[in-house]
């Protein structure tokens, strides 16, 4: 089955919503003018409860269907926030907010939920219980964490839990989705050097920690290249090196921050050795001092085999099999949503959204969510949600 009609129906409504949302982006728990719209949709839809401040600003609307013969319930969550990046599109609704915008196509989540919402509360056609979670603070801040801390699975008892991304290096129309590992497991590193600042005709007279900070770069790459299984994947990445701050003076210190990625516990457990003692004895090596904080942030995201299975069969209802793959491999990103499939069985798929082989990426400052596949993606929850509870009449 296609596209629902009724969602093609108000399309260009829901486009207005997620351009709405593109223009007032908000970060990590401070989604409160977003979350406030989210609950007054939902109320204005008829859904029959709605849940405010979970994780400080998440919502979560409770609809019921016609009859609870089967007594099951599944969720279906879409994440809210934006990111501090600075937007460069220059689309007509383009981020009003410095350095904030919604890099990673949020805004396209959660209107595609809402708009699975509306369908869902005008129509009731299922059997059991929807609850539909609006996340905060998936980027970086684990709001999904925090939800599940908070109770999630305790207030809202459900038996599935199913999650959606866009991904611009997907065709626009396909789905993508596997078993097993989605996405990888994450942590954040900081590095903190104490050198011997100087002058920059006399680098004798100081221990220079701009030089150690290149040494230690080019060393951490040997962990995953001789350290790590190479049948395992790992990433370590220096993303941000901050010191100094003119032309000619070696600078006293330097601040280093970075990303490591891995799915198998035995190489997250190497990666949280390694990188601390490559940064600290190279920095010893020149006689500087490193700090470091290695702080694990997300688990892998993991779908349950059976989970998985249901989730391609309702993309195959809206897409067609021919546009539904099995991915053949994960992607070393990482999604909070690990919390909830570490607490509930569940599934995690990728919607296609790319108009060109050449779309900017998530995270991306010319990223800009694909209007033209809000339908399809909640036409992929409602059908979801009617696959899993179906109507016992």
């Amino acid at each position: 089955m296609p596209i629902v009609n009724r969602i093609a129906d108000y399309h260009a409504e829901l486009t207005a919503w997620r351009q709405d949302l593109h223009r007032h982006p908000e970060t990590a728990f401070e989604e409160h003018r977003t979350a406030k719209l989210v609950a007054e949709r939902l109320r204005g839809f008829g859904v029959d409860e709605v849940h405010a401040g979970i994780a400080k600003t998440g919502v979560v609307g409770v609809i019921r269907g016609r009859g609870n013969a089967s007594g099951r319930a599944i969720g279906l969550r879409a994440d809210m926030d934006a990111l501090h990046v600075t937007e460069i599109t220059g689309a007509p609704y383009a981020s009003t907010v410095p350095g904030k915008m919604h890099a990673c196509g949020h805004d396209g989540h959660t209107t595609m939920l809402l708009g699975a919402a509306r369908y869902l509360a005008e129509t009731r056609n299922f059997d059991g219980t929807i609850y539909v979670i609006f996340q905060p603070a998936e980027e970086n801040e684990g709001g999904g964490r925090v939800m599940v801390e908070e109770g999630l699975f305790a207030r809202f008892p459900m038996d599935r839990v199913y999650g959606l991304h866009n991904w611009p290096g997907l065709p626009a129309g396909h789905f993508a989705i596997r078993e097993g590992n989605m996405m990888a497991a994450v942590a954040n590193v900081e590095v903190r050097l104490a050198g011997k600042g100087a002058h920059g005709a006399m680098p004798h007279l100081g221990i220079d920690p701009v030089l150690i900070a290149a040494h230690i770069v080019t060393a951490l790459q040997s962990i995953v290249s001789r350290n790590a299984d190479p049948c395992d994947p790992a990433v370590v990445t220096i993303s941000m090196i901050q010191g100094g701050d003119t032309w000619n003076v070696i600078p006293q210190t330097l601040l280093m921050r970075g990303t490591t990625r891995w799915f198998d516990k035995a190489t997250g457990d190497l990666l949280e050795q390694r990188v601390p003692e490559v940064a600290k004895q190279v920095a010893a090596a020149f006689g500087a001092v490193a700090e470091v904080d290695y702080m694990r942030a997300y688990p892998a995201t993991v779908n349950d085999p059976v989970a998985t299975g249901e989730a391609m069969r309702a993309a195959k209802e809206v897409a067609g099999a021919d546009k539904v793959h099995i991915a053949a491999k994960p992607t070393m990103g990482a999604e909070d949503f690990a919390f909830l499939l570490n607490a509930k069985q569940g599934a995690y798929i990728f919607m296609g959204t790319g108009r060109t082989p050449h779309d900017p990426m998530c995270h991306h400052p010319g990223f800009d969510f694909n209007d033209a596949m809000i339908p399809l993606g909640a036409s992929y929850w409602v059908r979801l949600a009617e696959q899993m509870l179906p109507r016992q009449d």
